[in-house]
């Protein structure tokens, strides 16, 4: 068993995931990669996906049940892909070569090094699994595995995992990339050896493979593709499923289902069924405690570096996206170091392709609480963005103005943010409505839970605001225009919005704190904002 040639890493890896309290069991992929190969043809697979969705895990899953490294029959009988015959006479019958490219040598400086590490290696595995045969360690990978297969006529399977991490390597040249590529093309294109190859990555093949390089590769991406697109992150039963497990096994369970959904959920699949970030609920249900898992790994700058470029353009919607509106967008593959993004298609593109928006029917969105808390970090931290920072900032003095009863200060505020030259501000729809009630309010999402109410298009819009603390103090926002704020008032009593802090029947009341309703009008006639506040 060597390095890359029948690893002993795939097997041990997904042995301990497997034995993990929240797993998910995804081998139905297997049964779908090797009809790919079998009865489709299909020998080149490339799964591109955001971070963290699981490409890595199922990477392992694939060399551990095809590799002859170990017997892995032990893990997997008593998973699905055990009822499927046709897969069982795969198990542990192929020569895997397993390669992360995410992997990088102690004190390694350049490509030569990067890449020669990978060669070595599989030349060294070579000539150790076949004595009989003369290796060439110095000579090129795909010619001693070409030597391989005329001798014996044994095929190879090859698991790539972070395929494209050598974009994202500081060392590595564009010349060097182009070099890899050609590294790559060598390996594996029209060689009788390659019997599969299933590769990862997020980055999206073509924008990189200009030429021939790669075109043996069916891409299958999560925004087009619709095959292979349950395998990557979580669906609603199977979060369903771990959270059945949560509550049984956690001494004092603080998450509810519901927080969960929001949370973590919001992407979707290429069919539309939605998807949680598996990495994410894993750890929220293993910590008992709802946080940034996800995006911990990246600040809000990494949001920042998208949108740089075109600030002007991109600034009223991120405003529309983090009110829970969609933005039009045509989404392509991108990718964002391949190019300078200046054009919002481009920008948003690329955010899609590494998981900070999701796409469905035609627009992009901001998927979870997750990301809308990173987007809100940007909007109230970077003074580039203008008339945004200024009224984000403001945000926690409209907070503080509505919990105490400060009118004058509320309606100063709101006059601020209608003398902008953003048209959001022109409150011609519904949609600038709700955009505008987000952004003065941005800084309250840290104490509370905002939901948008009756979405009806009839020129008025209501937000209910859950406090996290459930002795503070909830707030009904309705915001009017060419009304009054009695008559806001009026609609929050006859919509019985107060009965959402209200326990069910015979159970304890939720929220103990008041419940303030906030009607907010404009007069266009005047160009003048009036507030009042009532105490349910």
């Amino acid at each position: 068993m060597g390095r890359f040639l029948n690893s002993m890493v795939p097997f041990e890896t997904w042995k301990q995931i497997v034995g993990t309290r929240f797993f998910v069991d995804k081998t139905p992929l297997l049964e779908d990669i090797l009809n790919a190969v079998d009865i489709d043809g299909q020998r080149f697979l490339c799964i591109t996906r955001p971070r963290r969705f699981g490409k890595s895990v199922m990477a392992n899953m694939v060399g551990a049940f095809l590799g002859k490294a170990s017997n892995s029959g032990s893990i997997f009988h008593n998973l699905a892909v055990a009822e499927n015959e046709s897969c069982k006479k795969h198990l542990n019958r192929h020569n895997v070569i397993f390669i992360d490219f995410s992997r990088v040598p102690r004190e390694c400086g350049s490509y030569e090094q990067y890449i020669n590490r990978i060669q070595d290696g599989i030349n060294q595995d070579l000539e150790e699994a076949y004595p009989e045969i003369r290796i060439d360690v110095s000579g090129t990978v795909w010619d001693n595995l070409l030597t391989v297969f005329e001798k014996t006529r044994e095929t190879f399977v090859f698991v790539i995992d972070e395929w494209d991490a050598v974009f994202h390597i500081p060392f590595i040249s564009k010349a060097q990339q182009q070099e890899y590529l050609a590294f790559l093309k060598n390996l594996l294109k029209d060689q009788i050896y390659a019997e599969l190859t299933y590769m990862t990555g997020v980055l999206p093949i073509a924008k990189y493979s200009s030429g021939s390089e790669l075109n043996m590769f069916v891409e299958y991406d999560m925004t087009v593709m619709e095959r292979f697109s349950n395998y990557f992150g979580f669906l609603e039963g199977e979060v369903d499923r771990l959270f059945d497990i949560y509550l049984k096994t956690t001494k004092h369970p603080k998450i509810a289902r519901e927080e969960l959904r929001i949370w973590y959920d919001g992407y979707h699949t290429a069919s539309g069924e939605s998807l949680y970030n598996p990495r994410s609920v894993v750890c929220a249900l293993a910590n008992n405690q709802l946080a940034n898992y996800w995006t911990s790994s990246g600040p809000y700058d990494e949001i920042f570096f998208y949108v740089k470029n075109n600030i002007d353009d991109v600034r009223d919607d991120l405003v529309l996206m983090t009110a829970g509106e969609g933005v039009e967008a045509e989404v392509k593959n991108y990718a964002a170091v391949s190019m300078e993004l200046n054009t919002k298609d481009e920008i948003y593109s690329a955010m899609v392709i590494y998981g900070l928006l999701t796409y469905e029917d035609g627009e992009v969105f901001i998927p979870n609480k997750e990301l809308m808390d990173k987007f809100q970090e940007l909007l109230m931290n970077k003074e580039s963005f203008g008339y945004v920072y200024r009224l984000a900032n403001e945000s926690k003095r409209m907070l503080a103005a509505t919990l105490c009863g400060d009118t004058d200060t509320m309606a100063e505020i709101l006059e601020f943010a209608h003398n902008t030259e953003s048209p959001l501000f022109s409150y011609n729809n519904e949609i600038e409505l709700a955009a505008v009630v987000n952004l003065v309010y941005l800084a309250a999402r840290d104490k509370y839970r905002m939901e948008r109410e009756d979405k009806e298009g009839r020129g008025d819009v209501a937000f209910i605001f859950y406090p996290q603390r459930k002795n503070a103090d909830a707030l009904i926002v309705e915001l009017k225009v060419d009304s009054t704020p009695d008559a806001a008032i009026r609609q929050i009593k006859d919509k019985e919005y107060a009965l959402r802090f209200k326990g069910k029947i015979g159970e304890k009341q939720i929220y103990t704190g008041r419940v303030l309703a906030v009607g907010i009008s404009y007069s266009k006639k005047n160009k003048k904002h009036f507030c009042k506040i009532e105490v349910l």
